[in-house]
């Protein structure tokens, strides 16, 4: 049967190298071992039947809360029954300098009053149909391999029973125990793939529950920000911290695959690749918060990549750095049976000309916090200023990786922003190149846009040149700098009407009868007001959007305007970044007192 669980219901938790979606009832229904990319043996959430779980629960009948520990990823949840209460702490461990060279998912159940029955159950997935699992019996213990991933459960105090090997679903390992006041019980799963399997003692896992919260605390106290939605600004960065894959420096777009964007199917994409315009967003935002060591791994990350597969400039790349595949679909149900489910993506080819933009304007954010660029990388942008002088006239696949190739506005006025950034870089002497051409070519391009792009039967900015269809992503260029004006403005009405819904939008005009609306869209119309000058607003469009959050404040791809459900990939970096950039922007432009209750 098909995981109809709402992704609303869902909490994530991380190491930096893959993240696990934990449900309200305790339930670990994601999880790729040991890294994001990984073909998932825990995989519930898209193939019901053969998917893989964790499961952790009372016995009776019971509720929850829940909670982050605070100024960490580690999810407390607490279980409420007749007889008593358990709280347990879900953390993936990380080591005494940084993240374990395997995997360490532990479950630390301390028993607060009464006396609690509580089971387990560790099932083990196909890894979307690709491998069969199997239970073999080491002299160190039992131990589950899926293909290339081995993992073994150790514990304390946790019942262990005589695994089953022979469940209708596959082998599965489980156990039961009872708490009690004071009581503390400890299972965790350590794995590999491909490499030797490490046991560790479980006592030493459960000092690693208490270390990796002080790592995170010790990350939070790092992370600089003084402003409204102090809180919430503090959970969308430390969700956007679940998204750096500490291996290379990358940063995924979302933690998942294939979570759909309407009930029909055929939008469901694989997520977790790092996207050249959201590391760019992502950079940026590292950066005003004080996040040193992030950036410079992102960006020389990226610059690395960039030039090892250029010349020419790639959409995405996988988290190693290699060349997105296309798409290979599996046989397996979706959520909630929505087909395709999905590895690789389509668009990785795609001539999309604001990467430009986005490429450079990194550039610009990190000589301007005081960086140097190296020689290889100074070139490399002024080769990419001239590159966009020479194809910004081109139709392209637009922010949205369309089909249809067009003359997008949101392209051109990336074109733009890239010139005028390169113009700065070099009048800095940060880089090389003719400022004077570039400079020309800028001025160009905005009278283009402002001849062909505007309508002034819309009074907006228009999807792309000639049209009457309306796209959010031109708002982006409020904060970039393009227009802070009368027009802007205006555009921010007109799509309000043609893609509002309430707080919310759609991305762009038509997309409502395929897809829920676009959170990110919601955020970069609050951040546009705040541009033009239109605070109270903005601020009211922000805390709608605040309440739309999940109980732990976290952000999928997309939400229902009807009834505030979860679509599409999750945590979705874009969505978390977009509330970022419109928090630190409206910090910046809005006057203090009119902020003093948001702090």
């Amino acid at each position: 049967m098909p995981t109809d669980r709402p992704l609303e219901s869902y909490a994530p938790i991380g190491d930096g190298r893959t993240v696990a979606l934990i449900g309200l009832d305790g339930s670990v229904d994601w999880l790729p071992l040991p890294d994001l990319t990984d073909l998932p043996v825990f995989a519930r959430l898209l193939d019901g039947e053969t998917g893989g779980c964790l499961e952790l629960r009372p016995s009776d009948e019971f509720r929850t809360t829940r909670r982050y520990v605070p100024d960490t990823n580690v999810l407390e949840t607490t279980f409420l029954t007749a007889s008593g209460t358990v709280r347990v702490t879900d953390a993936l461990v990380s080591g005494v300098a940084g993240r374990l060279p395997w995997a360490e998912f532990a479950r630390r159940i301390d028993g607060v009053n009464g006396e609690v029955a509580m089971e387990w159950r560790v099932h083990p997935g196909t890894s979307l149909q690709t491998a069969a699992p199997w239970i073999e019996n080491t002299p160190q213990g039992d131990v589950v391999r899926s293909g290339e991933t081995a993992f073994a459960v150790v514990g304390f105090d946790h019942g262990p029973r005589h695994p089953r090997v022979d469940a209708p679903t596959g082998p599965e390992l489980a156990g039961a125990f009872t708490t009690s006041p004071g009581s503390r019980h400890l299972i965790a799963l350590a794995a590999t793939h491909d490499e030797p399997l490490h046991l560790p003692d479980p006592h030493n896992v459960d000092d690693g529950i208490d270390r990796t919260i002080e790592n995170w605390r010790h990350w939070s106290s790092v992370f600089s920000y003084d402003g409204p939605w102090k809180e919430q600004v503090q959970r969308s960065a430390l969700a956007l911290k679940l998204l750096i894959y500490s291996p290379s420096g990358a940063i995924a777009a979302a933690a998942t695959t294939s979570l759909p964007e309407n009930p029909d199917g055929g939008k469901n994409w694989d997520y977790r690749h790092a996207w050249v315009r959201d590391l760019a967003y992502t950079v940026h935002s590292l950066v005003r918060f004080g996040l040193r060591e992030e950036t410079q791994a992102a960006l020389s990350w990226m610059l690395r990549t960039i030039r090892d597969h250029g010349p020419e400039l790639h959409v995405m790349y996988t988290l190693d750095g290699d060349l997105v595949p296309e798409p290979h679909e599996y046989d397996v149900t979706g959520w909630p049976g929505i087909r395709p489910v999905v590895t690789g993506n389509p668009a990785g080819d795609q001539l999309q000309l604001g990467v430009y933009g986005d490429l450079i304007a990194i550039c610009r954010t990190y000589v301007d916090a005081g960086n140097v660029l190296d020689k290889g990388t100074a070139r490399m942008l002024a080769g990419i200023a001239d590159r966009t002088c020479d194809l910004w006239r081109n139709p392209d696949s637009g922010m949205w990786e369309l089909p249809e190739l067009r003359q997008y506005t949101s392209s051109k006025m990336g074109c733009w922003k890239a010139l005028d950034d390169a113009v700065a870089l070099a009048e800095s002497g940060a880089i090389p190149g003719s400022a004077e051409r570039w400079s020309a070519e800028r001025d160009r391009i905005r009278l283009w846009i402002d001849e062909n792009c505007w309508s002034e039967k819309q009074r907006a900015y228009v999807f792309y040149a000639g049209a009457d269809e309306l796209d959010v992503s031109v708002l982006l260029h409020a904060p970039s700098g393009f227009d802070r004006g009368e027009r802007m403005a205006s555009t921010i009405d007109a799509l309000s009407d043609e893609l509002g819904a309430g707080p919310l939008m759609y991305r762009y005009s038509g997309v409502a009868a395929e897809e829920k609306t676009f959170v990110a869209c919601a955020f970069w119309r609050a951040e546009a007001l705040a541009c033009v000058g239109r605070h109270d607003e903005a601020i009211a469009r922000v805390d709608e959007l605040i309440a739309l959050a999940n109980d732990v404040g976290i952000y999928a791809e997309m939400i229902d305007a009807d009834d505030g459900s979860a679509w599409g990939n999750t945590p979705q970096a874009l969505s978390h970044l977009a509330f970022l950039s419109a928090a630190m922007t409206i910090r910046d432009v809005v006057p203090a007192e009119a902020l003093r209750d948001k702090t």
